[in-house]
């Protein structure tokens, strides 16, 4: 990119408004990536406390065992 359009006008010129709006999102990524990761932690998290129950754990261990021990 030489930082011209297709016109040979230097991109700013083209669209003056346009480096107002990338001002303003800026920084907009990087919040939107610190909100999905909190959303995964908490996932994580209650992933955690659902599998920590003895029932699952049971079910877990008979669906292990049954697939290792079907494969003859």
């Amino acid at each position: 990119m030489n930082g011209f359009d297709g016109r040979g006008a230097p991109v700013g010129a083209a669209r003056p408004g346009l480096r107002r709006l990338v001002a303003e999102e800026e920084g907009s990524a990087t919040a939107e990536y610190a909100i999905a990761t909190m959303a995964a932690v908490g996932f994580a998290g209650l992933l955690v406390v659902i599998l920590k129950g003895d029932e699952v754990r049971g079910i877990l261990t008979d669906l292990v065992t049954r697939a290792l021990t079907s494969g003859g």
